[in-house]
């Protein structure tokens, strides 16, 4: 059975340098074998967390909007790609939110203590980070680690690896970085081998 991969794109910029990362990854995990599917997160539908704690009884969330659709996509999922550059020191607000969205994930683990994802298919979940700078600071990334860290716990899908670019106000555009492009490949390739091989 061919293993599926969610890649989440958090950019607002289509065909940059996220994009461009992120294309490349997804272009290793379908090389392994993988059907990968994308979504762009600043072109959904999906509205913010209000905090009703409606998941807190419920499997479901009480917005009705397209984020229902992604969650059975993220439950059915054996890996995950997330794309996103640093704003602020950290995650900009529509993959954010979408990360907050997915609290149903957390109420069902935490709380209610029956995750959406069986303990078999949790051992094998995982997660490849790729995240940009415009900034050369030595602490820029943490905050956006700490939060994708944060999120694989919740949704059950291991931070398997990561791929951190800095730097590129200077560097302007990635494919003057081939090591980097030639990086994002092989690391989708060993996401998606990784899942696939997992039984």
């Amino acid at each position: 059975m061919t293993k599926k991969i969610v890649a989440l794109f958090g950019s607002n910029v289509g065909g940059g340098n996220t994009d461009k990362l992120l294309t490349e990854a997804i272009r290793g995990a379908e090389d392994a074998g993988c059907s990968v599917e994308r979504l762009d997160v600043v072109q959904a539908n999906i509205s913010g967390c209000r905090q009703i704690y409606h998941c807190m009884e419920k499997e479901t969330c009480v917005i009705r909007d397209e984020a229902e659709k992604y969650f059975t996509l993220l439950k059915e999922a054996d890996g995950i790609i997330i794309a996103t550059p640093v704003m602020t020191y950290g995650i900009p607000g529509h993959l954010k939110s979408f990360m907050d969205r997915c609290q149903p994930f957390y109420m069902a683990k935490y709380h209610r203590k029956n995750s959406f994802i069986s303990d078999e298919h949790a051992k094998t979940r995982k997660t490849l980070f790729i995240c940009i700078s415009g900034m050369d600071t030595p602490d820029v990334f943490i905050g956006p680690v700490l939060t994708a860290k944060a999120y694989c716990q919740i949704i059950d899908a291991k931070y398997f690896d990561e791929l951190l670019q800095n730097d590129m106000d200077t560097i302007k555009d990635i494919t003057a970085k081939p090591e980097v492009l030639k990086a994002a490949y092989e690391k989708g390739r060993a996401l998606g081998e990784a899942v696939t091989k997992a039984r």
